[in-house]
């Protein structure tokens, strides 16, 4: 199984692409990892959100293959704990996917569109976090999903 990121935008702080790198390299141990950063729209004060939403929705769109079990983080979406996430993903190697696709909007979310598209809606916390900051924590969360599924010590449990 092939995990792969489609996300809105560039890590912008060297904190957050060194943090992002070293759960990366973690997780291409256990499954190979691609992340896709495509291009954000550019906002302002009059900007039409909507508009944003639906023109990076339409290259989120694109880059999205039809086989693919799509995972879309979303405020609103499902929670799971990290072992939840972990018996997820053993499902889906189980059942033989061939790839999970990890979905993360831009700074003005998504559009309805990428959310229809999603297999399944998932909200990391109910605390609102960056789009950015959103990336870095689901790449530990795969990692740490690996861990638990390897029963190896990185979760203390």
């Amino acid at each position: 199984m092939k995990l792969r990121l489609l996300c809105i935008g560039k890590l912008s702080e060297p904190f957050l692409r060194e943090g992002a790198a070293e759960y990366a390299g973690r997780l291409g141990r256990y499954l190979p990892l691609e992340v896709v950063e495509l291009k954000e729209e550019g906002g302002g004060k009059k900007a039409d959100l909507r508009q944003i939403r639906e023109r990076e929705g339409e290259r989120l769109l694109a880059r999205m293959s039809a086989q693919s079990f799509v995972v879309v983080l979303d405020e609103k979406g499902r929670s799971f704990s990290s072992e939840g996430l972990s018996e997820l993903l053993g499902e889906k190697m189980l059942r033989g996917t061939a790839e999970v696709a990890f979905v993360i909007g831009g700074a003005y979310g998504l559009s309805d569109a990428v959310k229809a598209r999603g297999d399944l809606l998932l909200s990391l916390s109910s605390l609102t976090f960056t789009h950015q900051m959103a990336r870095l924590i689901l790449l530990e969360q795969l990692y740490r999903g690996m861990t638990i599924l390897r029963n190896e010590p990185y979760h203390n449990r």
